[in-house]
């Protein structure tokens, strides 16, 4: 018999994370009937049934390929749980063109214990999505945020169209590595708006990683964002910069006006859908896409991606 996804939203709801396994399954089910099951799921731990945003930090770690977010990870998971918190990771890979299935399972690179039920790791393809996420990613970020402290979605990548991660969470942390044509790369990429942090990894590099760490503050200057840390970490044991790293999100999201950033953030990702699944012109249609954010500016501000969408097409019917 099948879990009844409104128990196991509730069960989430209490934080119990034994539940978070199933709803997953729930979410990743892209058939109608798996759509109507997940969005009962998604109803028990919405914003209105909780009572309040859901208090979990929810972070970004996104970056070129081989730019080293998994061995980060994998030397923050350690520092999150002596600390007591309960972590969620979601590693979204790229997928096979012939099977749709994830292709590099960073599920498997991230190093944990298994037998710790305070941390939760799954992998889940792209599916050729260009902003780098899965189309249930932000659902499962939704299912997860209740039961765990932490919430991490690490991303396949970065560039001019991967940015739908600044959506789906509350911070981002962009890892570049150093010697590498990186922090080239993401300079041309023009996307200096997206990070609320700066990684460097492979401190140990030396004087090419103290470079990349000028020029990437040069560049953050250059567009006035002064107030972004660049943080230059090694995850070769003795490990380098992994406290400091923690301290600079833990700050960032003790900084956040957590409601208004997750309201816009619904709004964004409707609107992003929207386009997804009726194309430019229906945007155009709204009045474009200044016309249509200040049309979901005047929905209820507790409601949720699906139910934004929804009001999208109702208007634009008219």
């Amino acid at each position: 018999m099948s879990a009844d996804p409104a128990e196991l939203g509730r069960r989430l709801r209490e934080r119990d994370r034994l539940a978070a396994a199933a709803a997953l399954n729930i979410i990743e089910d892209r058939s109608r009937d798996g759509r109507a099951r997940a969005a009962a799921l998604l109803a028990e731990v919405s914003p209105a049934a909780l009572g309040e945003e859901a208090r979990a930090q929810i972070t970004g770690v996104t970056g070129p390929p081989g730019a080293g977010k998994s061995s980060l990870l994998s030397a923050l998971l350690p520092l999150w749980r002596a600390g007591g918190r309960t972590v969620a990771i979601l590693a979204v890979d790229p997928s096979s063109k012939r099977s749709g299935g994830a292709l590099l399972g960073d599920r498997v690179r991230i190093d944990h214990d298994p037998k710790d039920g305070g941390v939760l790791i799954r992998s889940t393809a792209a599916g050729g999505r260009l902003g780098g996420l899965a189309v249930a990613t932000r659902e499962a970020v939704d299912a997860l945020a209740p039961a765990f402290d932490v919430v991490v979605v690490e991303t396949v990548g970065v560039g001019q169209s991967e940015t739908d991660v600044e959506e789906v969470c509350d911070q981002v942390a962009v890892v570049v590595q150093p010697a590498s044509g990186d922090v080239v790369q993401f300079l041309k990429a023009g996307i200096m708006e997206v990070p609320d942090v700066l990684v460097v990894t492979k401190a140990d590099l030396g004087e090419a990683a103290a470079r990349a760490e000028r020029d990437l503050a040069q560049a953050l200057a250059a567009v006035g964002s002064h107030d972004v840390p660049v943080v230059v970490v090694s995850s070769v044991p003795p490990p380098l910069g992994i406290e400091e790293l923690q301290r600079a999100l833990d700050q960032g999201h003790e900084r956040l006006d957590l409601p208004a950033r997750r309201v816009r953030s619904r709004r964004l990702s409707a609107l992003r859908e929207f386009a997804a699944e009726r194309g430019e012109l229906a945007v155009r249609a709204l009045g474009g896409r200044r016309e249509a954010e200040r049309f979901l500016a005047g929905q209820d501000p507790e409601a949720d991606v699906s139910a934004l969408a929804a009001a999208l097409e109702r208007e634009a019917g008219k």
